[in-house]
């Protein structure tokens, strides 16, 4: 059996889940999160834990077995603490302002990039060359902050980009002068 599909995920207080066929649905101090699953994942709340168990030991099934515990359990996480992820502007003349509900980013091109903030994500610019992405849900954060970063990735002559904080940007030796 799968290791992370076996460890039961326990329920903290003031969280609620319930599973209605297919749907699993988390509530919890921060909001209320839901997500269909695998028709064949059997999924059982008792004793204030969540159990997923799998019908079989086809592959199929023991790949479904891990993810959808894994689900379950950042479903749990997400309503109880929620997410969060750093971005930083490197480079000269780099900055991203908030006006409204859209992200205004400087970051070289001819023109300024806006991007609308999406429902269920809290997107916040605490200095020019930080952005803040929070949810309660992990992928559509980690969506929000990968679409940011792919407007400019970090390039390995200089590191000048978008990064995640604490990102590690491999550096390239540029070229050498006539000898």
């Amino acid at each position: 059996m799968s290791r992370i599909g076996r460890k039961p995920i326990p329920i903290p207080a003031g969280v609620e889940v319930s599973v209605n066929g297919t749907e699993v649905t988390v509530k919890g101090p921060k909001g209320q999160l839901a997500r269909h699953v695998h028709p064949e994942m059997k999924v059982i709340v008792q004793d204030n834990q969540v159990i997923v168990e799998r019908p079989s030991d086809e592959k199929l099934h023991r790949a479904l077995h891990g993810t959808t515990r894994s689900v379950i359990a950042n479903m749990v996480e997400g309503v109880t603490n929620g997410y969060t992820k750093s971005l930083e502007l490197v480079g000269v003349g780099y900055r991203a302002a908030k006006q409204g509900n859209k992200v205004t980013l400087s970051v070289g091109f001819s023109h300024p990039v806006d991007l609308p903030q999406v429902e269920g994500i809290e997107v916040e610019v605490p200095a020019q060359n930080k952005i803040v992405v929070r949810g309660i849900d992990k992928e559509l954060v980690g969506i929000y902050a990968a679409k940011v970063r792919s407007i400019r990735p970090p390039e390995p002559y200089k590191g000048k980009g978008i990064r995640y904080e604490g990102e590690n940007v491999r550096r390239k030796v540029g070229k050498t002068g006539k000898k």
